[in-house]
């Protein structure tokens, strides 16, 4: 009786799986894409371990604020290229400083151009930190 009870449940899963024979298939496809994904994100979402912490001084802004005129006289930086510097330390753009200045958007390139080549830089955030450290702007 054991045993044909057993042939019976066996013959039952036989055929539930021949029936359903697709809905198993692509719940296992799910399956595996499922634990791929998970396994791709950690994989990814994983910091590098050649990480490198760089340390810069930063600067804090003195109130007694002294104009250092030996270092534009050495840069050779005219009071207009000095006054650009200053309106990119309050953040205007290009144009914005132009409109300010009542000059051209062109001139105010030139004027840029020139600057990041006396201070020997590429962006304006690194001309401001320069211009700060050798005390030209506030």
């Amino acid at each position: 009786m054991a045993i044909m009870l057993f042939v019976l449940k066996w013959l039952e899963l036989k055929l539930i799986i021949i029936q359903h024979s697709f809905e198993i298939y692509a719940g296992i496809i799910a399956v595996i894409f499922t634990g791929l994904g998970i396994w791709l994100a950690l994989k990814l979402a994983r910091p590098k371990q050649n990480t490198v912490v760089v340390e810069k001084p930063v600067y804090v802004n003195n109130t007694d604020f002294t104009f250092n005129e030996a270092a534009l006289t050495q840069l050779n930086m005219s009071r207009r290229e000095l006054e650009v510097l200053q309106l990119m330390a309050e953040g205007l753009s290009n144009q914005e400083i132009a409109e300010r200045l009542f000059v051209s958007l062109n001139t105010i390139k030139t004027h840029s151009a020139r600057l990041f080549e006396k201070l020997e830089v590429k962006r304006r955030t690194q001309a401001i930190e320069k211009a700060k450290r050798m005390s030209l702007i506030k």
